[in-house]
């Protein structure tokens, strides 16, 4: 509306603005009207405070159409194709390279009397005391006397010597597992996600999933023998604990039962503890490393899973015999 007066005063004051001459000729009403209808409108469209402050605004006006290069079309679809390929990559990229997750699976803190745990715990020791009885007595006697009398002696078995045997080995077993429970909660506390997941592997599915990747021989022997390493650790140490914590109780009930004098037998119990605390260090080590050595060869030889366990077992046996012979033949120790 301020344009369309504006136009009306100028109409007013030069009645001959309009003319057919003027108008054909020099064009001046079309680009006069359209810059004074637009500062007018401009102007119209501007607050009053803001002309106080800032003035009327002043329009500049270009007749010239915009022009654009021949190969921009084909510029802008090259750099989005571009675009498309770098969201691509740095997608890929962010899913090859992902942070990822380590799931610690912690085991219940007395897993160890639970039914079948402690069924199996006790049918083993059981059978560790009771089956040597069963074995025939077989004392050959180079007396011709004996051998000839008609009424052998009888030998009375005793049967209450193995049940208490039987019974401190489920105590021990027993308190060895919680003691790794507890271990395991420790490592989860005071170690990275990565190391305790680690630590917390089950080691024979891990073997499944290495046999899967097609890796050499000797790289798989590697990888399941340190797997093994690291998730039989804790089991080692609790043992190792365990057992020191059982000498250490018998140091000190030798020490209070004993009728020696106080010096002689605190240094030589203190010898003693000292001696049997180096043997459980060394026999526990030599099962951990046989172990892992016995389950990378049961892994590579046999089915990865039980090849596996069937090898852990067998080196976590037969680990401390080897130590103990090779010490006794090289340096005379007897451990």
């Amino acid at each position: 509306m301020a344009g369309i007066a504006i136009l009306l005063d100028l109409y007013r004051k030069n009645p001959s603005f309009c003319s057919q001459e003027s108008f054909h000729s020099s064009g001046f009403f079309s680009a006069s009207a359209a810059a004074a209808s637009a500062a007018a409108t401009v102007v119209a469209g501007t607050p009053f405070a803001s002309r106080f402050l800032f003035g009327n605004p002043k329009v500049s006006h270009c007749d010239a159409a915009a022009a654009f290069p021949e190969d921009y079309i084909s510029n802008v679809q090259r750099l989005s194709e571009d675009i498309v390929k770098n969201v691509k990559k740095l997608k890929n990229d962010a899913l090859k390279y992902a942070v990822k997750e380590y799931k610690v699976e912690l085991k219940p803190l007395y897993s160890a009397f639970e039914l079948r745990p402690f069924a199996m715990t006790t049918l083993r020791s059981f059978l560790m005391f009771y089956l040597p009885l069963l074995e025939p007595a077989t004392n050959v006697e180079e007396d011709d006397e004996d051998f000839l009398q008609d009424t052998p002696k009888e030998q009375h078995v005793d049967l209450v010597v193995p049940f208490k045997k039987s019974v401190k080995q489920i105590i021990r077993e027993t308190t060895v597992v919680t003691t790794r429970r507890v271990l395991e909660r420790l490592a989860v506390i005071y170690v990275s996600q990565r190391m305790a997941w680690k630590l917390l592997k089950d080691v024979p599915k891990s073997a499944v999933r290495k046999s899967q990747r097609g890796l050499p021989t000797t790289v798989y022997f590697f990888r399941v023998s340190r797997t093994t390493f690291r998730g039989h650790l804790l089991g080692v140490v609790a043992a190792a604990l365990v057992q020191t914590g059982i000498e250490i109780y018998r140091c000190f009930c030798r020490k209070t039962n004993s009728e020696e004098s106080d010096e002689v037998n605190l240094t030589e119990q203190t010898k003693l503890l000292g001696k049997k605390i180096s043997d459980i260090t060394i026999r526990c080590g030599a099962s951990l490393v046989f172990a892992s050595i016995g389950a990378g060869i049961g892994a590579v030889l046999f089915r990865p899973s039980v090849g596996q366990w069937i090898g852990c077992a067998a080196g976590d046996l037969a680990g401390p015999i080897i130590v103990s012979v090779c010490l006794e033949k090289a340096f005379h120790v007897n451990l």
